[in-house]
């Protein structure tokens, strides 16, 4: 269940067929073709390379600075507080 069948891969290889015709088919097919050799050629490539002859890269680790955690005083330009409304008995 839920898993494609041979029939349904030949019938959607038919319609893939018939939207696209033959030979713009087999041109997109060549295409990927050679894309899959060209995948293949710089994987090859890559792995050719030896750890040696890699150049090796060097950087400087540039000193720590030591970190200031001494106590700072609260901000002293912060405004005061609002004042707070008075009850209603307060204002009789």
């Amino acid at each position: 269940m839920g898993g494609f069948s041979l029939w349904h891969i030949l019938i959607f290889a038919v319609i893939v067929l018939l939207l696209f015709g033959g030979s713009r088919f087999s041109n997109m097919m060549g295409d990927v073709a050679k894309g899959l050799k060209s995948f293949k050629k710089g994987m090859t490539d890559e792995d050719e390379v030896k750890p040696q002859e890699r150049p090796v890269e060097q950087r400087q680790i540039p000193p720590q600075q030591p970190i200031d955690i001494t106590p700072r005083p609260a901000d002293p330009v912060a405004p005061p507080p609002p004042p707070s409304s008075p009850a209603d008995d307060q204002t009789r």
